[in-house]
């Protein structure tokens, strides 16, 4: 490892804001985890207050990334993943879908907050047949991300992308465009771009509840309408349903009946 790749050690001993609520917490509070602050309950508290449907969404968001997952290990046979913007350990971790499947696959874990960081130990338990890595970056350093990953991951073999609820953290959209694109430049073709995120045009109340949140100061999260989140996968080669509300992308059987739309978009895209 170099010193792009952070232990939980290391991290451990970084500075942790808790005056300051922050979108991994908040996340992993709605999730139910227990890795997360009084200021982060109290704006997830609120927030779900004014929303309750937002632990539904966060809900639908993971569900989205286990199939999505899923579906590039079992039947489009990738190996490798390089996952930006991680959060916090939850349950169903990239590594334990894809690993469940192909106990081989690799995947490079990658956030830049201290907490996260600290508990990247949950995100390091690799099969032997496999490897796991965790880099301290930043979404806006995607040259830097790449080099990274290229410690655990061979990125001349086709590599699952995913930017899972991080875009919209990016304010303007031409740079989080700019950003994908300069990370898809350093996978070769066969690899697929994975994005879920939060989206206007399909809940009123989730885009008055997140607009409301934004202005509080804490962490902005930048809802966008779907074409934008669509224009993310600009040169790839959609696979079907294309970019749908997260519910709608390939749903399991299930008793509870149909999946109802709601404000989170995502899509797989191919790399040709």
């Amino acid at each position: 490892m170099t010193d792009h790749v952070t232990t939980p050690e290391t991290a451990a001993n970084e500075k942790i804001d808790t005056s300051v609520p922050h979108s991994a917490r908040i996340w992993n509070h709605w999730l139910g985890g227990k890795d997360n602050y009084p200021v982060d309950q109290e704006a997830g508290d609120a927030y779900s207050a004014a929303f309750p449907d937002i632990v539904t969404i966060a809900r639908s968001s993971r569900a989205f990334l286990r199939r999505s997952i899923h579906y590039l290990v079992a039947e489009a046979g990738v190996r490798q993943f390089l996952d930006v913007g991680s959060g916090l350990p939850t349950v169903d971790n990239t590594h334990e879908v894809a690993q469940r499947i192909a106990p081989a696959a690799r995947i490079v874990y990658v956030d830049n907050d201290p907490l996260v960081l600290a508990h990247a130990r949950d995100l390091l338990g690799s099969t032997p047949q496999g490897a796991t890595a965790y880099v301290d970056a930043s979404l806006y350093e995607p040259d830097r991300i790449l080099a990274a990953a290229a410690e655990t991951l061979d990125l001349t073999r086709p590599t699952a992308l995913i930017l899972s609820g991080i875009l919209g953290h990016v304010a303007d959209y031409d740079q989080a465009r700019s950003i994908v694109r300069r990370l898809m430049d350093g996978l070769p073709p066969g690899s697929y771009l994975s994005v879920n995120d939060g989206s206007r045009g399909t809940d009123p109340a989730y885009e008055q509840a997140q607009d409301g949140y934004n202005e509080t100061g804490a962490v902005a999260y930048f809802l966008r309408p779907v074409e934008q989140i669509a224009a993310f996968f600009d040169g790839l080669e959609l696979v079907e349903p294309r970019v749908v509300s997260v519910p709608m992308w390939r749903p399991e059987e299930s008793s509870s009946g149909e999946p109802v739309p709601i404000g989170q978009h995502g899509g797989l895209g191919r790399k040709p």
